[in-house]
């Protein structure tokens, strides 16, 4: 079993945040490999299924970012799941709007969801950075991460969404360079990458 999760904050007045991308891109793996349904547990919401013939479980932390590794450690003791066998789907400042690496073990460049899970399972898991874009300004970047996407950057966001949810296989296959591949063509295809984001604090 490999264990999937999806980063962000619980409720509606979050839903639509930069900081909760990570949940968007689950919502859509389970939605394009039909798992489902989702239920409350290990301090989350859960939903198993199998992708290309592997089991997975999705986790989407209802724990507020910084505590997510309470969830995810509780969900990989259960299922006696190591952190080599965690996959981790966030938010990354430090990416352009659109673009998507994936990495292992390493720092948390100032993530606290991150920082969380590492405190609780090791540094050992997987990362799959989700470019963002930087405000420009240092000291607004929480406000520019807990603020919705600008009706500009849907389209990369919902592409974006869509060719993870579509090539989820090659990462759980362990062909992360593929996978990055992947994305990127899709989304150079449709010409997008995600506009460069403004140096101004982004409007409530």
């Amino acid at each position: 079993m490999l264990l999937l999760v999806g980063l962000g904050n619980p409720g509606t007045r979050y839903e639509a945040n930069r900081h909760n991308i990570g949940f968007r891109v689950l919502d859509a793996v389970a939605r394009r490999h039909r798992i489902e349904p989702w239920r409350r547990g290990f301090h989350g919401l859960v939903a198993d299924g199998q992708i290309n013939a592997q089991r997975v479980l999705l986790l989407k932390p209802q724990t507020y970012m910084n505590d997510s590794g309470r969830s995810v450690a509780e969900a990989a003791h259960f299922f006696k799941l190591s952190a080599a066998d965690t996959i981790v789907f966030h938010d990354e400042v430090d990416l352009p709007p659109g673009k998507l690496r994936v990495k292992t073990d390493g720092g948390n460049a100032g993530h606290n969801g991150l920082r969380s899970i590492s405190a609780h399972i090791g540094n050992d898991y997987r990362r799959v950075r989700i470019g963002i874009g930087h405000p420009g300004i240092r000291e607004i970047v929480q406000h520019y991460v807990l603020a919705d996407f600008a009706k500009d950057e849907r389209g990369w966001v919902e592409a974006l969404c869509q060719a993870v949810a579509d090539n989820v296989e090659l990462l759980v296959r362990g062909e992360d360079a593929s996978f990055q591949n992947k994305i990127h063509l899709a989304l150079s295809s449709k010409g997008l990458l995600g506009p460069k984001p403004s140096d101004k604090p982004p409007e409530d």
